[in-house]
Order: C-alpha cells, then structure tokens, then sequence
C-alpha cells in the first residue's frame, strides 16, 4: 500500500528491520521476526508494541524507503503485509520510476519528484474509495487497508470510526483497535504473539449501556444474545457511545421490520455513512426535537451569536440553527430563551453596519412589524446570502400556488353545475342540529348537513362542560388569567416568533385561560404554519375522502362514540361529524399511520378548542413532529419513550428503583401515559393541564411529570406488598390527586395538577431535549430487538407442528436463514422488503426471504445428501418448486417445511431426487448451456431459450431427430423409472410391466445392432473386423430410438396410467405424503404392521 511520505531518521532504529533489496534510492526492508526461522521472541514483541502504538509503518512486517544518496533521511512511501504485495510495488518503481530519476543533477530534487508521484497515486486511490468522504482521506485509507486486511470482509463493508482502547476477559484487559462499521462492530488485539479477533454484526447487539469495571467508570458494555463485552480505555467515550448507538440503530432500522421506523435518506446507502454524517444528523435530531419542526427539515446552518431580548435588555448568547423552512435561537442554557423564526414570516433580512458595541449585526423583520437582531456572528456574509436565497424561493412558490389556487377558484366559479363547494371562512355558516328533531325528513338533511359541512368554530363554544365551581368564580379566574396573558404578550411578542422563557413556562404551568388554548396549542406546535401554508388543503381532502370505505374508516365508526362520551359535545351529531371527518381525512392524507386506537381521543380534545381545520393540522402535527413514531402498528416510539423512563426511574428515583427491582408492572400504566398523554387516566379538566405542558415543552413534559406522580407516591410503591397493591396506588392517585379543579387547594390529601407540574419541572426541570436523543437511541435498539425475539417466536411456534424438527434444531436453522438474508443487504443488491399485511393468527412469519442464490447456498449447506456436479440444478429446480407465487423469494416457513420434509423421510430420498434431476441428458444439456455461455442461467431462462431454438427449427421447416439412447443411457432410465414407482399402490404390477418392456426394448435393440453389423460391407483394402469396428465406433455398440422405447411402453397399461395419473406438485400435498410415507415406515420398524 502506498503511503504519505513520512520522514524517518534512522533507517534501521534498534535494528528492528532488515534490509531485503536496495538500489540508489530505494531500500525495500523486512520487520525482523517476520519470514525467518530465528528471532521468534523479538519478532512477538514488535507485534505488540505495533499494536499499542499503532505506527503503520511499524506495523507491515515489508516497507520501502525512499533515500537521498548520502543522507541519512529517509521516507517511507510504501508497506505491504505480504512479500507479494511489497514486491508489487517495488517492481513498479524499478521499472516506472527509477529510470527518470537518474535524469536528475541534484538528488534532493529526485527525491521530492519521487515523493510527488507516490502523493498522486495516493489522490488517485482515495478518489475511487471509501476514503474519499473523509476528513483525513490519507490517514483514513490506512486504517482502512488495515480493516480489510484483519478482518477479510467485503470493500461495500464501509468502516465509519476506529478507536483505540481495551477489551476486557474477565479481569485481563487486551489493548487493541475498536472499528466500527456499517454492518460489524469489530475489534482486534496483537499481543505476544495472540491474536484476537472480533466480529460481531450490529443486528446481534441487543443493548449498549454505560458501565463500571472495578476501578473504570467509563465503560462500554456490548450486550447481545449469548454474551456481552466490556470496552475501556477511550479518549472520548461520549463521541464513541454516540457513534456506536447511532450505527446500531440505523442497521437495525435497515435492515429488521422497524414497524415503521424510516431511515435518513441521507443514510439509506452505506457508502455515504461517514463520523461526519452521523454527527450531524445527531445534531438535525435534536434542533428537531428541541424546536418540533417537521420531520422533512433539513438543518443547513449552526452559528454561535447573540440575540437582543427586550424583556431582559441584553444581548443573550447562544446559537442560531437554520433550516430550509425556519430559523431558532437557543440560549446556551436549553429552555431560559428559545425563539422559532418561520422563513414565511419573515420580510427582510439585513445587515447593520458593524460597531464594537454590535460586531458584526443582522436585522430580520417579520411581516407583523417586529425585527429581531443578532450579533456576533463569524461568516454573516454567508449566512445572509443563504437565508436571501432560500427567502426569494420560498416567496416564489407561495406566488405560484397563491396564483394556481386563484386559476382553481376561477374555473370553480365558472362552471354551472357545481353542487357544493367547500369553504373557510372566519364567519361560522354552520347549523348546528342539537336540539333533537322528531321528523325523519328533517333527520336526513341534518345526516346530510353534518357529513359535508366543515365547522369554523371551536365545539367549547357551543357546548359547556358542568364545573364544580359557580360560574362568577369561573369568570373571574378566566378574566385574570386572560389579563396576566395579555400582560405577557405585550412583553415578549405574541404568536409563533414570541421569545419562549421561563416566565412564559410558569405561566403554561398554571393552565392556559379556555378562549387562549386553541390559538396557543396552534403557536406553541407551529402547526399555525401549516395551516397557512395549506389554505385549501382540508377541505379538498375532506371532499376526496368522505364516503370511501376502507379498514381505517371501519375502525373510526367503531371508535367513535367512544371518545369523550362524557363531554357533551361528543354526545351529539355535531362532534361526531367533525371527530369523523378530522380522523378520516387524516387517514386518507398518511395511510402509512392510518388510524390508531388513542388517536379519537386526541382529536376530540382538539377540536374542542380549535376550528376543525385547526384540529386537523394539530392532529398532524402531534403524529408526524412531536411523537413521529408513536402510531405505527407497533407504537414503537411510546414502547422506545417507556423504556427511557424506566432508565430515569433508576436515575432520578433509586430509592424507589431498590425497592421495586421490577419495573414492568409500573409499566403497565405508564405506557398509558405515554400513549394518551395523560388524557385517559386524569379528570378532563386537569388533562388539559397536561395538554397545555405538552404542546409547550413537547414529550420531556410527559417524563417530567410521571416521574413527579412516582416521587409522590414513592412511599406507597415501596411499601407495597405486591403488584396489584402498587398498581392500584398509581391508579387512585390518577383519580384522587388532581380532583380539585379550581385554583383553590382541594380536599385533605389530595394534590391539585398545577401544584404536581410545578414539582416536575422544580425537582426534574434539569432534563433536556438532547439527553432524551441520546436515551432515545440507544434504548430503541433493546425495543427493536425485543420485537426481532417476538417474531422469532411467532414463527417457531407456527412452523413447528408442520415440520419433525427439534426446537433447538429449529433456532438454529431460522438463524442461520436470517444470517443469509441479512448478507444480501450487507454486501448485495438485495432490499429489504417490508412485510406484507397479515392477520394477526399469523403473526410475522414472513419477515425474511431469500432468493434463488441465496437459496443455493444453503442447499448447498443443509441438503440432506450431496449432488455433485448436479447440485446447482437440484438447487435451482427446488427452488422453482417451492416458489409458488413466482415471486422469486422464499420464505422461512416454506424453507423449513422443505427441509422438515426430508429430515422426516431420511430413509429413502430416491423418489424426490430423481424427480429433481428428471435424467441424465437434460442435466448435461443444462450444464452446457452454462458451460457455453460463461455464466449461470436460471431453470426459467434455459426453458425460454429452448422454445426459442425450437421455434427458429419450426420456422424453418426442420425438425430434428431426437439423439438415440446407449444401452447405458438406457440402464439408467429405467432404473429411474423404478425409482418413481417406489411407493406407489400398484408398485408390483409397474415393476412386471418395467421388466416387459426393458426386455423388449433391449431384443430390438439388439437386433437392431446385428443387422447393422451384417449389412455392413467392407470398402477397399479393408477387411471385414475393421468395418464392424468401424460401424461399432460410429454407431456405437447398442442404440434404441425414442419411438421405439414409447412404443414399448404404449403396450403396458399399467404403464401408460402411472404416466397419464396427475400429479399434485404443490409444497403442502409433498410434505403430507411424506408424513404419511414416514408414519408408515416407522410403524413398519416398530413392529406395528
């Protein structure tokens, strides 16, 4: 391998290498102990001390200086593992390089020519590579050289970061390399004279965590199924913690069933997965996150600045994350000051003359009047150039659909024979048929009316709920929390660019006044931006959708009248209507989610305070921004986000973690309020409490206050006997503690809701947006993993009664079918397919698939007997027969089906096989066709081919002669035939006729041969030996035509029905009958028959 030049001053320090051959400026040497019989101790040690000290030049056993004659510098320009390799490169400068370098009157300058040509190689190399991508493409080249060399693995494996550190025995650490690639986590250790090697692929690991050894703290614990390893010793254990969760995750959502789980499409390929990528789309994870922008967003910029706040008068430093569509501002601190910019808010961006006061300054003026101001920033140039741009293109595309939608309204306008448009308008249009009306007449329009009008008014304004408080109290509290609000909003701003400190989170705190909560659940999501990027977007949807049926819709008419039945909202056909319209139309507009139970709930409350298109884009908000992968039909999102609290339980709350070692029956009911967001467990008025947090803060409000509600409780839960005891603790506190509804203390002992949220975020308002990212990651893969051991399970269970398999055995194969699958999306061009729907008896039994190469291979592997130069072709012609659906793929439970069938009749596998090689010229016909042509052709495609050669010979009026049979061809016919008869109810009977007809076929063949042979006349000069010879040599000793074996066995009946009796191919009739053919054999052996 070439190599950057690197200057060494002594060529043979502690005379460590040796010299192998040298001319005037290159020295080829050997790493002594490498290639000779003595010199063994010296030769192990050197391979430990290159090991710790990672020194590539010292670590190739071969390397070629580059010499100045005279001088005592030298450059290493090339290495090589092997002699061979060395060698190759030695030849190359011997014959292209040496020759002009004696043109040269000064050797320095030689020299220098010669280090330029090894740096161009060089360039060229890291150019067609992995390395090209990096940062340091040399230095990554070597290592990755290194890579492949110990490991043996494919070049599409791509190696993302290499660490050095420790792994751990037992107590004995061995100090080696950490390399972490796409598909492998693996690590190797030279130490005197032992070789370690690991290789473990990411879709084993089942958990990465942060563990104590003894005296280290910072360890790394690879968890898979059999075991787990320990690594130590990093120099940055953060950087090498993120890295190894974040590779674990994508391969895991690459390559098992993530139940949804999309990948980056920046991450789909392999090849661009970089140290550099990674890390920042970890940052893009959390500006998401942390500002609940849309998971399409892509972040473009990050600038340290500082950003005037009028409410505090200074300059707050932090730092400005742009995005295609927004700009936010971060305090240093998360959460003191955080502002959110839409670019379709936005009027001008300018830049102020710069001061020392105000170096380097930007003004951004928004449409409602108000202009923000940054300063400090390093590369403004840049950053105003970029925002301008994608400001002046953004401006352009809501002129051109302002323009398309105005073309739209006009054609609607013209056109006579509209029945209904759908419009939305601040001014409510809509009858609201609540009174109860007797006629049936009067009942269908009102049917009619409510199934295609949209509501423009919030349900809480027609429809009251009873409070335990009188209503000049409810006034009063209204009217002060309205006042104290409209003080706040005249301070910070007011709408989605309002500056968000903790001011503004006390008062959420404290609840958000009824006329407020619609317009600030809109601004605190950004959902306001949707809407107004979509005006018309609703109500088209809501026209295309309503009236179609599917599975989604069916679920929603079941849920319907059971979502907030209490409310009376909810017991009238005005909040059906609008709770039906707002989940169909979501349904209709991702059908990837479609309809999930909890899903009716969320919406209920929405539209209880916002419009219904309002409610609409909050509905999408929460499902595709704030909780992306909660309804999926495996909610893993709320399965991952229940696992992370499980883990801060045992960090914020030890004592309670000690006194109840298993978390799972807390589970139970927290996954609840993870799901519902506390909708289905709390009193409705104090779930709103919870709602207003959660549109806030986003999901770190749900683990804010369920850890509040375990702390209070905590006394109780440790207290508690068993697990019913414990659940019934938590489930009376979801009814007792936020009874009280008023501003007012409620009874003895019970705690209202705003006092709980102001515990929360006092005792766990340390918790941020990153730490919950990091938790996120890494716990997703225990989730995935546990779903991976599911669908194991599943299958085993359903593939079991089918299959004479142990269970053991059976694990193993289904292993050893995943590995086989998972190799093709590793290295090949195999993709994962998803999985298909299926009924729920099913389970996921068809995860996995392997094509027709793959399933050679474990024919190959696993077939019960070996096939020769014939395996192939049985492989191929097997996987034709199990390949029902011609879909070219198979799944796990049609492979071991097949494979339980032959271990279940072991005894005898003639009939089977034969069936598969049919005979021995149509074998050596198809292996021809592949001898010819350079390269494997499928059964298919070798079938084509032969009507395409018979089609050309009818075309041309020829028809040729089928080949006539030898009498060993002839033997092995018929043996073949006996073969197929073996079993058979009328085996006797086919025997006698077989024996018929192989005696008649071999006297007409044997005459045939006589006549020949007597008729044969010698030419001249030969006698008549050498022309029977000759004929014999020509025509060979026996021979017997097709028409005249099929006229032999046209005259044995039993013959021509064995022949002419269908046969069912299909997978499911083979295994019947060899279960039966192998009750019988056994009950034969036991003596039962």
């Amino acid at each position: 391998m070439w190599l950057t030049p690197e200057e060494v001053a002594l060529k043979n320090a502690l005379k460590l290498w040796v010299t192998e051959k040298s001319n005037d400026y290159f020295v080829l040497q050997r790493r002594r102990g490498h290639g000779d019989t003595g010199g063994k101790i010296t030769g192990l040690l050197v391979g430990a001390l290159d090991t710790v000290l990672d020194s590539n030049a010292r670590v190739a056993p071969f390397r070629i200086l580059l010499q100045v004659p005279g001088s005592q510098v030298s450059w290493v320009i090339a290495s090589g593992a092997t002699a061979e390799e060395v060698q190759k490169h030695w030849k190359w400068l011997d014959q292209n390089l040496l020759p002009y370098m004696s043109v040269f009157e000064n050797k320095q300058d030689a020299a220098s020519f010669a280090q330029g040509k090894v740096k161009g190689l060089i360039a060229e190399e890291v150019l067609g590579g992995q390395a090209a991508l990096e940062d340091d493409p040399a230095r990554f080249r070597e290592v990755l050289a290194r890579f492949e060399q110990r490991f043996g693995l494919p070049q599409q494996e791509k190696l993302v970061a290499h660490y050095s550190c420790c792994c751990w025995k037992g107590r004995v650490p061995r100090q080696g390399w950490l390399y972490l690639s796409t598909n492998h986590v693996s690590f190797y250790s030279f130490l005197l004279g032992k070789e370690v090697k690991l290789l473990v692929p990411w879709v084993e690991v089942t958990g990465l965590e942060r563990a104590s050894l003894g005296l280290m703290t910072d360890v790394i614990r690879v968890r898979t199924r059999q075991r787990q390893r320990d690594f130590s010793m990093f120099l940055n254990v953060d950087e090498v913690m993120t890295v190894m969760s974040q590779l674990a995750d994508l391969a895991l959502r690459r390559l098992l069933d993530s139940g949804g789980l999309e990948v980056d499409k920046s991450l789909q390929q392999a090849t661009n997965v970089t140290k550099r990528v990674l890390e920042h789309q970890a940052l893009r994870q959390y500006v998401l996150s942390l500002f609940g922008l849309p998971r399409s967003e892509k972040l473009q910029e990050v600038m340290n600045c500082s950003m005037w706040t009028p409410h505090a008068r200074c300059h707050t430093p932090g730092k400005l994350y742009t995005t295609d569509s927004y700009m936010g501002f971060s305090s240093r601190q998360e959460g003191q000051c955080t502002l959110l910019i839409p670019l379709a808010e936005v009027q001008s961006i300018e830049k102020a003359e710069s001061t020392s006061a105000l170096p380097n300054p930007v003004i951004i003026s928004v449409k409602s009047k108000k202009a923000f101001q940054l300063i400090e920033l390093v590369q403004r140039d840049e950053l105003v150039e970029n925002l301008t741009d994608r400001l002046r293109a953004l401006h352009w595309r809501q002129a051109m659909f302002r323009g398309h939608n105005q073309r739209k309204k006009s054609q609607v306008n013209r056109a006579s024979q509209v029945v209904c448009v759908f419009q939305i308008s601040s001014t409510p249009y809509y009858t609201f048929y609540y009174d109860g009306v007797s006629s049936e007449e009067n009942d269908e329009v009102s049917d009619e009316t409510l199934r295609n009008t949209v509501l423009t008014e919030a349900l809480i304004t027609t429809f009251q709920t009873g409070l335990s408080q009188s209503p000049n109290n409810k006034i009063m509290s209204e009217q002060l929390r309205v006042r104290v609000w409209g003080d706040h909003f005249e301070e910070f701003g007011r709408g989605v660019h309002m500056f968000r400190t903790d001011k503004i989170r006390k008062l959420v705190a404290m609840g958000i006044p009824e006329s407020l909560r619609g317009e600030l659940w809109l601004t605190f999501s950004d959902a306001f931006s949707s809407l107004a990027a979509h005006p018309e977007y609703y109500a088209d949807l809501v026209s295309k959708c309503m009236g179609e049926t599917s599975i989604a819709t069916e679920e929603i008419e079941r849920d319907l009248h059971r979502s907030l039945p209490e409310h009376a909202a909810f017991q009238n056909q005005t909040g059906i209507a609008a709770l039906r319209r707002v989940l169909t139309a979501y349904a209709h507009r991702n059908p990837n989610i479609g309809y999930c139970q909890s899903m009716n709930i969320l919406a209920s409350v929405l539209l209880l305070y916002a419009k219904e298109e309002e409610a609409f884009w909050l509905l999408v908000t929460v499902c595709e921004r704030m909780l992306p992968d909660y309804f999926n039909h495996r909610v893993i999102g709320a399965q991952v986000d229940q696992s992370v609290f499980e883990e801060l339980i045992r960090e914020r709350l030890p004592s309670l973690a000690e006194s109840v070692p298993d978390l799972s029956p807390l589970a139970s009911v927290s996954l609840t309020w993870f799901l519902t967001l506390f909708l289905s467990v709390l009193p409705f008025r104090s779930a709103l409490y919870v709602l207003d947090c959660f549109f806030y803060h986003g999901i770190k409000a749900v683990f804010q206050l369920g850890l509040a509600v375990l702390d209070a409780n905590a006394a109780e839960l440790c207290a508690s006997t068993d697990d019913g005891q414990a659940l019934m603790t938590l489930t009376r506190y979801d009814d007792e503690e936020p009874c009280a509804c008023s501003e007012e203390a409620g009874p003895a002992g019970h705690t209202h809701i705003t006092v709980l949220i102001s515990d929360a975020y006092e005792k766990f308002g340390d918790l941020t947006v990153r730490q919950l990212e990091r938790m996120r990651c890494r716990h997703r893969i225990q989730v995935l993993q546990s779903h991976e051991d599911t669908t194991k399970e599943n299958t085993l269970r359903l593939v079991s009664p089918d299959v004479s398999l142990s269970q053991e055995d059976l694990s193993g194969l289904y292993d050893l079918f995943k590995t086989e699958h998972f190799i093709s999306l590793y290295w090949g061009d195999g993709v994962r397919t998803p999985p298909e729907p299926r009924a729920v008896s099913r389970g996921y039994t068809e995860s996995y698939h392997v094509d027709c190469a793959q399933f050679k291979s474990l024919y190959a592997l696993l077939a019960p007997w070996p096939c020769g130069s014939h395996t192939d072709t049985v492989a191929q012609r097997t996987f034709t027969l199990l390949d029902q659906n011609r879909q070219n793929r198979i799944s796990f439970t049609q492979f071991a089906r097949w494979l339980g069938a032959y271990a279940a009749a072991s005894s005898d596998f003639n009939w089977l096989k034969n069936h598969l090689l049919n005979d021995a010229r149509s074998m050596w016909a198809l292996n021809c066709s592949v001898c010819l042509s350079g390269e494997r052709k499928s059964h298919e495609e070798q079938l084509k081919q032969m009507l395409k050669d018979l089609a050309k010979e009818k075309d041309k009026g020829q028809e040729k002669p089928l080949p006539h049979m030898n009498q060993r061809e002839f033997v092995q016919f018929c043996k073949t035939l006996c073969n197929m008869f073996h079993g058979d109810r009328a085996e006797n009977e086919l025997f006698q006729a077989i024996a018929m007809v192989t005696s008649l076929v071999l006297q007409i063949g044997e005459a045939r041969h006589k006549g020949r042979t007597s008729g044969a006349e010698p030419k001249e000069g030969e006698s008549p030996d050498q022309a029977a010879s000759s004929v014999s040599a020509s025509e060979g000793d026996w021979t017997a035509s097709f028409e005249q074996i099929l006229a032999s066995l046209l005259t044995e009946q039993a013959l021509v029905n064995f022949l002419e009796r269908p046969v069912d191919l299909s997978l499911d009739a083979q295994i019947q009958e060899l279960k039966t053919t192998s009750a019988a054999l056994t009950d034969i052996r036991t003596g039962n028959l």
